[in-house]
Parts: C-alpha cells; sequence; structure tokens
C-alpha cells in the first residue's frame, strides 16, 4: 500500500466548503463546534470498535 490515500472531488468540495464555514465563526463558536466535533469523532469510534467486536465474535459478555 504504497499510494497515498486522497480524497475525492467530493470529498475535496465539501472539505473547502467546511473550511469557508468555520472561517465565518467566532473564536467561541469554532471551539464550540470543534468540541462537538471531537465527541462525534469518539463516537464514531466506539461505534466501529463495536461493530467490528459483533461481525468477529468477540464481544464481551452483558455488561452490569
Amino acid at each position: 500500500m504504497n499510494q497515498p490515500i486522497e480524497l475525492s472531488l467530493e470529498q475535496q468540495f465539501s472539505l473547502r466548503s467546511f473550511e469557508t464555514q468555520v472561517e465565518r465563526m467566532s473564536r467561541e463558536q469554532a471551539q464550540h463546534f470543534l468540541i462537538k466535533l471531537y465527541e462525534q469523532m469518539m463516537l464514531r469510534e466506539t461505534m466501529y470498535k463495536h461493530f467490528l467486536k459483533h461481525q468477529w465474535g468477540i464481544e464481551a459478555g452483558p455488561q452490569f
């Protein structure tokens, strides 16, 4: 896997649109948005882990 992974044209456009939105935010808005974005990233990671464990059949027992 020597080739770098690149964004599709659609993703590049979305990124540019996002960049424009962020540039228009106040500092406080940008900080709040960044915190929410990080929270969503962590939730996505947790979901991926759960789905992989389920798919691989290595889920932990019931959690109490």
